[in-house]
């Protein structure tokens, strides 16, 4: 497949962490690694990440140590190894079960913040660690019972993977692949505005999940034809982008438009247009607002115009 290369990391990629799966079952070094003062914790609160600075616009992550990452784990939520960042061992931990889980930490540790309203502003590594953290906290908690007998999971791999004490069957942590495409034709490129978008001015590029069976590329012009009735040619990758939100893997495509009428699914779409790129560089004053800066739509289109005439 051709590609269409990517201008810059996309937000939440760039992992320092060596995830080190080799110690996932290493039952002993885990023990040790979670009483080490020098191990750090990740906590996760009703999916939300512990961060400080953050209405100074200045956020950072917070990741705790020794007494106060014992606190945390006594909430008894479930916890995941991650991985080493530095040599020193890396683990999430869900305290959701805590009405307030502040309390337990010292003063100054600052808050519990959705990672979507400050990823732009975190250190690429930071912003990457509590995705992570995010997706496999949210993961375990959602996954307790297994899906072929119904009967209780318990965690193995350091929290990586769950195993029915019933019937054995084991289960790893859910990714779900969902294309998401800028389709573009004759120096305009479609976008769309959906029911769920929570900015009314919003539009942003059409993407959708990967069925069963199914290739990238027909994914692509499938989801095209049926929220926008516009048929596609040739399908460029561009790159990808980890979306814990709750749980899918972003795949970037550019599209070739081979058609130009609109028909929109109104269950999917609430409208669809074709923008100039004038208008891209301008959208305030077109009356439309672009998709946030920290996903991969934005990137798209980004990418698309730095490369334009």
């Amino acid at each position: 497949m051709l590609s269409v290369p990517a201008s810059r990391p996309n937000a939440y990629t760039g992992s320092p962490l060596d995830r080190a799966g080799t110690r996932r079952d290493d039952a002993d070094w885990i023990a040790q690694a979670l009483v080490d003062p020098e191990t750090l914790f990740a906590p996760v609160w009703r999916s939300r990440s512990l961060m400080k600075g953050v209405a100074e616009g200045a956020p950072e992550a917070v990741l705790l140590t020794g007494a106060a990452a014992e606190a945390v784990r006594m909430a008894g939520g479930p916890w995941a190894f991650l991985g080493l960042w530095e040599q020193r061992p890396v683990f999430a931990v869900d305290c959701s079960a805590a009405e307030d889980p502040l309390p337990l930490l010292p003063d100054g540790m600052g808050g519990f913040t959705d990672l979507r309203q400050v990823a732009g502003l975190l250190p690429p590594g930071e912003a990457s660690v509590l995705a992570h953290a995010r997706g496999l906290m949210h993961w375990r908690t959602r996954h307790r019972f297994c899906g072929v007998c119904g009967h209780e999971c318990a965690p193995r791999s350091a929290g990586n993977a769950m195993q029915c004490t019933h019937c054995n069957a084991q289960h790893f942590p859910r990714t779900d692949p969902a294309v998401i495409m800028l389709v573009v034709r004759d120096g305009h490129c479609l976008l769309g505005h959906s029911h769920r978008f929570p900015n009314v001015a919003m539009y942003s590029t059409l993407a959708g999940f990967v069925e069963p069976g199914e290739s990238l590329e027909e994914a692509v012009r499938r989801e095209v034809m049926e929220e926008a009735g516009i048929a596609v040619g040739d399908v460029l990758y561009h790159s990808s982008q980890p979306w814990p939100f709750p749980a899918s893997i972003m795949l970037g495509f550019h599209a070739e438009g081979l058609s130009e009428a609109i028909t929109i699914d109104p269950e999917e779409l609430k409208d669809a247009r074709w923008f100039s790129r004038a208008q891209l560089r301008d959208p305030a004053a077109h009356g439309f607002s672009l998709p946030r800066v920290d996903s991969i739509a934005r990137r798209l289109i980004e990418d698309w115009l730095e490369q334009a005439p």
